[in-house]
C-alpha cells in the first residue's frame, strides 16, 4: 500500500469533511496525524470542510477538491489521508481529479495493522479485514484493462480478471474465516484453562500507555512506544499484587475512534483475553484534550465485542504531563472514582494495586473448611483453586482458612465437613467506596459514568 520514495517519505495531506452530528475535537485533524505519521509518511498540508451532507461524487464540495488539487501540486504530494469513508467511486474521482492517490480512514488502519502484524493470528486477521475491504473495491482495480463489446456472452478481458479475482478473493476469505475460527476456539480454551489464577485485561485507547504501565507493574519489558498502535498483539505476564499473590495481566491493542467493524471483528481471537477477564483496567490518557471522547469510544468497542459487564476501574494515566491540575480535576469531577496514575514516573501505582487487590477481592470468599484427613482430593482442590491462609489439624480433620473464588465453592460444600465464612480481609485495603463498581456498557451514544496476541506469552 504505502511505499517510501528512494529520498525520503511520501509526502501526504490530510482531509476531513465534518458532517453535523460528527464529534469535532480542537484540533479535529491530530488524530488523522498521528496515524499518517505512524503510517510513515510525512504531512505536508491539510484540509476541512463542514457540510450537511457529503457530495455523492466526490464527498468534498467542488471547491475544496480544487483546493486539494493546487495543495498536491504545491507539494508533490503523493497520497491524501481522509479522516472519512469513502465508496469506491468517490476515491476514483477524487483521485482522477487531484492526480494523488487518496485513502480513507479504513484503508490508512488496515495498512497500519498490516505492518505491525508480527504474529501469525493477527496476520490472518489482518489480511481477512483488508479482503473484506477491498473486495467491493476489486473494479477499480482492473479499469486499465479493456472491455470488448462483442455481443451477448462475450464479455472483455477485464471484465473477465475481475471475475476471477472475486472468486479468488471469496474463497480466501472463507479459508482464512475457517482458520481463524479454529484459533480463536483454541484460544478460548487456553484462556478458560487458566481460571485458577485472576486474569486482568489492559484496555484503553490507542497510545494512552497501556503497555508502559504493564512494564511499570511487571517488569515485562514489552515494547512501549509514543505512537498510535504500537501494540497489536496480546502479551499477558504474571504480576505480583502486593497482599494478594499472583496474577495475571494482559497487554491489548488499543482502541479508536470508528475502529473498522471488520476489524475488530478479525480481531476477536486476539482480544478473547479481554472477553474473559476477572477485572479490566480501563487506562485513559489524562492528558489528551481528547480524553472524554477517547473514553466513550473505548467503550464502544467494548460493546462491539459483548463485553457488556465486567468490573472496570478508570485508570487515569500521564498524570505527570499534565500542567494545569484543573484538567485533571475537570476529569476527576466527572469520574470521581477513577484512579490518577503516571506509569512513566510510577505516581500512584501503589494506590493502583491497593485498588485492583479490593476489587478482585469482590468475587472472592473468605472461608474456614473442615476436611477429613483422609481426604487429600479436597485439600488439593483448596490449593489449586484458592490461597491458604492456615491449617489447623484436629484429631478427626484438618480446618483450613482460605481465600476462594466464589464459582469454585460448589466442589467445597458437597465434600466438606463443614463450611463457615471468617473474617480474613486483605491488609492495607481500601474503602470499597474509592472502587470502581461492575457497570454496564453504556449503549452507542450515551456518556458513560465513572467505574472505578495475538500468541499470548507468560513471562
Amino acid at each position: 500500500m504505502i511505499s517510501l520514495h528512494d529520498d525520503g517519505p511520501e509526502r501526504s495531506i490530510l482531509a476531513r469533511l465534518i458532517l453535523p452530528k460528527s464529534t469535532v475535537e480542537d484540533d479535529p485533524l491530530e488524530e488523522l496525524h498521528g496515524l499518517a505519521a505512524t503510517a510513515g509518511t510525512q504531512v505536508v498540508d491539510e484540509l476541512t470542510q463542514k457540510r450537511g451532507t457529503p457530495d455523492h461524487s466526490t464527498y468534498l464540495g467542488k471547491g475544496k477538491v480544487e483546493e486539494l488539487r493546487l495543495m498536491v501540486e504545491k507539494y508533490e504530494a503523493d497520497v491524501i489521508f481522509f479522516d472519512n469513508d469513502l465508496n469506491p467511486a468517490q476515491v476514483r474521482n477524487l483521485e482522477t481529479a487531484t492526480k494523488a492517490k487518496v485513502i480513507d480512514r479504513t484503508e490508512l488502519i488496515l495498512d497500519i495493522f498490516a505492518a505491525g502484524a508480527r504474529t501469525h493470528e493477527s496476520r490472518l486477521a489482518v489480511e481477512l479485514a483488508q479482503l473484506e475491504y477491498s473486495l467491493p473495491r476489486l473494479k477499480r482495480m482492473w479499469t486499465h484493462l479493456s472491455r470488448q463489446s462483442m455481443g451477448v456472452g462475450m464479455r472483455g478481458p477485464g471484465e473477465k480478471q475481475l471475475e476471477v479475482d472475486r472468486r479468488l478473493a471469496q474463497k480466501r476469505i472463507h479459508d482464512l474465516k475457517e482458520e481463524l475460527s479454529r484459533v480463536e476456539s483454541r484460544r478460548e480454551r487456553q484462556v478458560a484453562a487458566r481460571n485458577d489464577v485472576p486474569t486482568i485485561s489492559l484496555v484503553g485507547y490507542t497510545n494512552a500507555g497501556k503497555s508502559t504501565l504493564m512494564n511499570a507493574l511487571t517488569e515485562a519489558g514489552v515494547l512501549a512506544q509514543d505512537k498510535l498502535f504500537a501494540t497489536l498483539e496480546t502479551r499477558t505476564r504474571r504480576w505480583h499484587l502486593p497482599n494478594w499473590g499472583h496474577v495475571l495481566i494482559s497487554d491489548t491493542v488499543g482502541f479508536i475512534r470508528d475502529l473498522p467493524h471488520s476489524l475488530v471483528a478479525s480481531f476477536k481471537s486476539t482480544l478473547e483475553e479481554t472477553r474473559q477477564a476477572d477485572l479490566l483496567m480501563h487506562v485513559a490518557d489524562a492528558s489528551s484534550p481528547n480524553v472524554f471522547e477517547q473514553i466513550t469510544a473505548v467503550y464502544k468497542v467494548l460493546e462491539e465485542l459483548g463485553v457488556r459487564a465486567k468490573d472496570t476501574l478508570l485508570v487515569l494515566n500521564k498524570i505527570d504531563a499534565i500542567e494545569n491540575p484543573q484538567l485533571l480535576n475537570r476529569v476527576l469531577d466527572r469520574y470521581p472514582h477513577a484512579i490518577p496514575v503516571s506509569a512513566k514516573s510510577k505516581k500512584g501505582l501503589q494506590a493502583l494495586q491497593e485498588i485492583v487487590g479490593e476489587a478482585l477481592s469482590r468475587g472472592f470468599l473468605d472461608v474456614e473448611v473442615d476436611v477429613a484427613h483422609h481426604d487429600g482430593k479436597l485439600l488439593s482442590y483448596l490449593s489449586a483453586k484458592g490461597k491458604i491462609e492456615s491449617r489447623d489439624f484436629g484429631d478427626s480433620h484438618v480446618t483450613v482458612r482460605v481465600r476462594m473464588p466464589a464459582g469454585a465453592m460448589g466442589v467445597v460444600h458437597q465434600t466438606a465437613l463443614r463450611v463457615a465464612p471468617t473474617k480474613l480481609s486483605l491488609q492495607n485495603t481500601v474503602p470499597t467506596a474509592d472502587v470502581a463498581e461492575t457497570q454496564e456498557v453504556p449503549d452507542v451514544g450515551d456518556e458513560p459514568t465513572d467505574v472505578s496476541s495475538t500468541s499470548s506469552e507468560v513471562a
